[in-house]
């Protein structure tokens, strides 16, 4: 019924079209959530970022190597105390709204994002003291302190541009009909059902836009997503099923792109908040022997065919920034229950085990679950809707929470938020004065060396003290139609619609 579904709406979004649009292009993608809001300052949902790759160009961006390129802005320097980073901007760039993009607008755009009420931009922003316009075309970033992560900020939804007009104009409902200065202009958007974009005329790199519409279509069911793409009513998907990959492979009319995610697959444990005051909230011991039960070869073998990489922290091991002196740990049933025996707890111990809805999230779960038993831990699954596990979690009603993050290029990004003192992610509320210190000390420096040695040393104290399991490092698995030429995948997981062409 789904599939029906999805072929009537297509059937009725062309009927609704003009004749002369009939005849373009367009490429439906089939995303695997309907993303939350549509504005930069306010989104905060992973498949989000998918959709504002077409319509919201950043600051900067990033390539295949993890390298940080022009988009918006055209080169950046900072000063050599730190404190002072000016960025110049492209010339000739307009919004969707015909406003020209400048240094005021590029002013505006970073102040909306660190002053709006509720923004989720702030804390990603917040070494930001004040912004200056140089001229025209060039602003200057005055930070309170050093901080090396900010133009990666500006790589993501940190760095996005929106029409100061527009945005004036709307206020709080900005997302409901979105103004940046990406590639395509927003149309319509109708809840749970599709988004729709058109082709932006006056985009400053229009000659590498070969699409005219693109149609987002939100199916959570990874199996219909798949049979609609093979059915040939969607063009692309995100989020394909490793267990799903030999049907994509035997199809000669469809095509496989992948890359290892920048992000991770792991546990949070609930040290700081948990009500009931169990064991893996009360010792290291306890949560060292829960990770010892663990075989992520055999977890990712189960998963995903062992298409997943295996970790042991917030980076992946190909990652510059993986530390190489904590190698990912073998499971060791005996060592786990000496260390629970030297906790002098007693099994089975009980654990509320929030899981978010979802088929590989799910495996991983029951496989997690069935090995921690073998050592003495009873891990009782709590099959969540995405949404409320993470309000769940944010009020610590929890004790151990099987959650993935999407990844950022800079190491801080996978690590500050979940693991500095209060920070806004720290769902397991842990607190650890040594690793405050060390993750404010990553932000002082850019230097890599200098940074990697800052890294190992939160590393040390992380990996002894856990409060978070690091699992697995998800491939990003995205398949499409062989009509649809031109397709790269990045590891941030986004789908880049510049130089596609349709067959």
């Amino acid at each position: 019924m789904k599939i029906v579904r999805l072929a009537v709406t297509a059937a009725a979004l062309l009927l609704s079209l003009p004749a002369t649009v009939q005849a373009q292009t367009t490429l439906r993608i089939g995303l695997a959530e309907d993303p939350d809001i549509l504005d930069p300052t306010m989104a905060r949902t992973y498949v989000g970022r998918i959709v504002f790759a077409s319509f919201c160009d950043k600051l900067f961006d990033i390539d295949e190597k993890l390298n940080i390129v022009p988009q918006l802005a055209l080169s950046h320097e900072t000063s050599a105390d730190g404190k002072e980073v000016t960025i110049r901007l492209r010339p000739g760039v307009k919004f969707h709204d015909g406003e020209t993009f400048n240094a005021e607008a590029a002013k505006f755009s970073l102040e909306r994002h660190l002053t709006f009420p509720g923004s989720f931009r702030k804390p990603e922003l917040a070494a930001v003291d004040h912004i200056d316009v140089v001229d025209p075309l060039t602003i200057k970033l005055i930070l309170k302190a050093p901080y090396s992560p900010l133009v990666a900020q500006l790589t993501d939804r940190a760095g996005m541009m929106v029409s100061p007009k527009a945005a004036k104009e709307a206020g709080d409902k900005f997302g409901l009909r979105p103004v940046c200065a990406g590639p395509y202009k927003f149309v319509e958007r109708v809840q749970q059902d599709r988004m729709v974009f058109e082709k932006f005329a006056d985009y400053w790199n229009k000659d590498n836009i070969h699409v005219d519409r693109i149609v987002y279509l939100p199916l959570v069911d990874a199996t219909v997503r798949l049979a609609n793409l093979k059915s040939g009513g969607l063009d692309l998907i995100e989020r394909v099923l490793a267990t799903d990959l030999k049907e994509v492979q035997a199809d000669s009319k469809l095509k496989l792109s992948s890359a290892i995610e920048l992000g991770y697959q792991g546990v949070t444990l609930n040290v700081g908040r948990d009500k009931a005051k169990g064991p893996l909230s009360q010792s290291a011991k306890v949560r060292q022997a829960l990770d010892l039960s663990l075989d992520r070869e055999a977890i990712s073998q189960v998963v995903s065919n062992g298409e997943f990489k295996p970790g042991n922290q917030w980076v992946n091991p190909d990652h510059p920034y993986y530390q190489k002196a904590f190698p990912i740990p073998k499971r060791d049933v005996a060592k786990a229950k000496a260390l629970l025996k030297e906790a002098g707890v007693t099994t089975p111990i009980s654990v509320d085990f929030m899981v978010s809805k979802g088929a590989e999230t799910e495996a991983a779960a029951q496989v997690i679950q069935s090995m921690a038993a073998e050592v003495g831990f009873d891990m009782k699954l709590r099959v969540t809707e995405f949404a409320t596990s993470l309000k769940q979690a944010e009020a610590g009603e929890y004790q151990a929470y099987l959650l993935a993050w999407s990844g950022r290029i800079d190491p801080d990004g996978n690590s500050y938020v979940f693991l500095k003192t209060d920070a806004p992610q720290n769902y397991s509320a842990w607190s650890n004065k040594e690793a405050d210190k060390a993750l404010d000390d990553g932000r002082l420096v850019t230097d890599q060396a200098q940074r990697k040695a800052i890294y190992e040393k939160l590393a040390k104290i992380v990996l002894e003290e856990k409060p978070l399991l690091y699992i697995y490092h998800r491939r990003i698995l995205i398949a499409h139609t062989t009509k649809l030429e031109g397709y790269k995948q990045m590891p941030d997981g986004l789908v880049r619609v510049v130089g596609l062409k349709l067959k």
